[in-house]
């Protein structure tokens, strides 16, 4: 256990301490191509720790793998048996730097990575012990040859390919043909053949070698090779899990869940039974929760195909369920699968919440960070409906105001590092964005099963206002808060007190591992799916209290432990009232300010003086809150 984790233990309302950060060794990070020196900034360090690069342009084109082992301007292709290609120095192409936070690419490489306008994918593998290694060898045909490697832990998956030939892939893994003898078997990444015996001379590898046979694809004399070796960290705590290798076998009959115990951010899944692609999913690019809820976007290792429609794997919060093709009865799957990211406390609100007016272009609303879930409204409008898009549901919308199920949205992407959306919206359009982090706030899709159950998340501590919606089915959102307890809910959608219902949260408050569901359709009604967002206080950035009416002209200081004010306010009375909100992109001054409410279209009440600026949160005033005595709940974020 780190230093710093020690010191997080305990302190209430904070998340219990920080587990290793899998974003200082690996990234998913989307881009567009320029044609011209594109700089990617991704915070990884691969100038000074070394790393692999995995570039994919998102609508067809070869998979190109460039890495620190062997230099710039020298790319493989995993879909493709073919040698090392190295640009002449004189044509300035393909990856031309590894940096200390990402990369840069220079014109269009000839897989398009980065041609003009193209959207392409990026993977970032940095060298770290119990991680991530990258080998380079001569070959000597000699069998049992055994080959140094610093992963300084188990193997969970080995890939190596023939610079100097044109030899197929190879692979290894810990759990091909189920497990059993997987040292006497091998896969081959560039097509969907089932696994067979060879190339590893029956020899498991250890945490600091590996062994080759005399195959031309790893140890073909005289032959120079590169090994991309992935760890297993199963046998390690499960804060400092950050990869995991694994198998399963399908079912076919029904979804099965795939528990690695932590949400993944990125995974590999084959069938080492029969012949099957490589799927390869990450939750950049869209990864709907659950299978068979919609399609999301895998790419194949094999192919240099487009990414494609396909809903055999959904992201659940502590790990992933198949179905279909990717969940054939008997057949013997293996897995790759890296942790997300989110992993640590913000420093600031400005780094997990944002506004921005639509800018007219693509992306409409610029951020400063990847979001996750955000909603828009038409502010000046008379009809402002609350347009909510979440990356895991990417190309889908729900809308705040009425209780309808999840509709198409072609606008509603999220392909962007820095913003989302490309209807190309106008300033009329204002736009609040937020991200998923640690004790902040956090997003899980799931399926409904009719019983009573408990629902994971990585929010990291007790989420105090809950948001959960049918995406499939017309129902009311379902609103937890801390102050009515489990015992009832309020919609989000209408402006009712709060209802006692039993079959909702089932009574039980939720805890800073998961929150519980009762058998209601609002929540958990078997065959539908659903979406929660969870909040939480976080000292410095964000809120979630109570407040009392002071009564009419009657101001109330509400604290909500800020230093400049509070950005965004969302209140709520516990008697018959609307869900009205605030933020400092319309004005919070001292004067009239601009009000509009998550559960009405109305136009935007900008005639009154609700609210006011106070350092330390925002002060209210007696004209909206009305007699003394009214209780309030309370959303803030700095």
């Amino acid at each position: 256990m780190t230093i710093e984790r020690k010191v997080g233990m305990g302190i209430a309302g904070q998340p219990s301490g920080d587990a290793a950060n899998v974003a200082d060794v690996f990234s998913t990070h989307l881009f567009t191509g320029n044609n011209v020196q594109n700089v990617i900034n991704n915070g990884i360090d691969l100038a000074g720790e070394g790393g692999l690069v995995w570039l994919k342009p998102r609508s067809g084109n070869d998979h190109a793998l460039f890495d620190t082992n062997r230099g710039i301007k020298k790319s493989i292709f995993t879909n493709s048996t073919g040698a090392q290609e190295t640009a002449p120095a004189a044509y300035p192409r393909d990856l031309t730097n590894f940096n200390s936070n990402g990369f840069t690419l220079n014109q269009g490489y000839h897989t398009g990575a980065n041609t003009n306008n193209v959207s392409s994918v990026s993977w970032t593998f940095r060298k770290k012990e119990k991680f991530f290694d990258i080998v380079t060898y001569t070959g000597n045909y000699v069998a049992g040859r055994e080959i140094s490697h610093g992963l300084a832990g188990p193997v969970g998956m080995m890939i190596i390919k023939c610079l100097s030939n044109n030899e197929d892939w190879a692979v290894y893994h810990r759990r091909a043909n189920g497990g059993v003898n997987p040292q006497n078997f091998k896969l081959i990444l560039n097509n969907a053949s089932a696994a067979a015996s060879g190339y590893w001379n029956n020899t498991a590898p250890t945490d600091s070698s590996f062994t080759v046979g005399q195959a031309g694809e790893v140890n073909g004399n005289n032959q120079t090779y590169v090994a991309y070796l992935f760890a297993d960290n199963s046998s390690e705590d499960a804060d400092d899990q950050m990869i995991k290798c694994g198998s399963y076998t399908g079912n076919a009959s029904t979804l099965q869940d795939i528990n690695l115990g932590w949400e993944p951010q990125f995974l590999i899944v084959k069938n080492s039974s029969a012949s099957g692609g490589w799927y390869m999913w990450d939750s950049m690019r869209g990864w709907l929760g659950g299978a068979n809820n919609g399609d999301g976007h895998p790419l194949y290792t094999n192919q240099a195909s487009a990414e494609f429609n396909d809903d055999d794997v959904g992201l659940l919060s502590n790990g992933f369920q198949v179905a279909d093709a990717l969940n054939t009865n008997t057949n013997s799957y293996i897995y790759m699968a890296i942790r997300a990211p989110m992993m640590k406390k913000p420093e600031a609100a400005t780094d997990v919440f944002a506004m921005d007016l639509g800018t007219g272009s693509v992306p409409s609303f610029i951020s400063g960070f990847p979001v996750d879930m955000a909603f828009n409204a038409s502010y000046a409008s008379a009809a402002t409906h609350k347009i909510v898009g979440t990356r895991l549901t990417v190309g889908r919308y729900l809308d705040t105001t009425v209780s309808g199920a999840e509709a198409n949205e072609g606008h509603n992407t999220f392909d962007f590092m820095n913003g989302w959306n490309k209807d190309g919206r106008s300033s009329a359009y204002l736009c609040w964005m937020w991200k998923r982090a640690k004790g902040f706030f956090d997003v899980v899709t799931y399926s409904g099963t009719g019983s009573a159950r408990t629902q994971a998340h990585s929010l990291g501590v007790v989420p105090e206002m809950i948001w959960v919606k049918s995406r499939s089915d017309v129902s009311d959102w379902a609103v937890y808060n801390k102050t009515i307890t489990a015992t009832k809910f309020l919609a989000l959608n209408n402006a009712d007190s709060a209802v006692s219902l039993t079959s909702w949260w089932n009574n039980t408050e939720p805890t800073s591992a998961s929150f519980t569901l009762g058998n209601s359709s609002g929540t958990n009604a078997s065959g539908r799916t659903y979406i929660a967002y969870l909040f939480a206080t976080l000292d410095g950035i964000s809120k979630v209290g109570t407040f009392v009416s002071g009564g009419s002209g009657v101001t109330v200081n509400v604290d909500c432990g800020f230093s400049n004010g509070a950005r965004f306010v969302l209140i709520k009375a516990l008697t018959t009232d609307s869900w009205y909100f605030w933020d400092t992109a319309r004005g919070i001054v001292s004067g009239n300010d601009s009000r509009l409410s998550l559960d009405s279209t109305n136009a935007a009440v900008t005639n009154q003086d609700n609210i006011d600026p106070y350092s330390a949160g925002f002060t209210m005033t007696g004209s909206l809150i009305g007699n003394s005595g009214n209780p309030f709940i309370f959303y803030a974020i700095a």
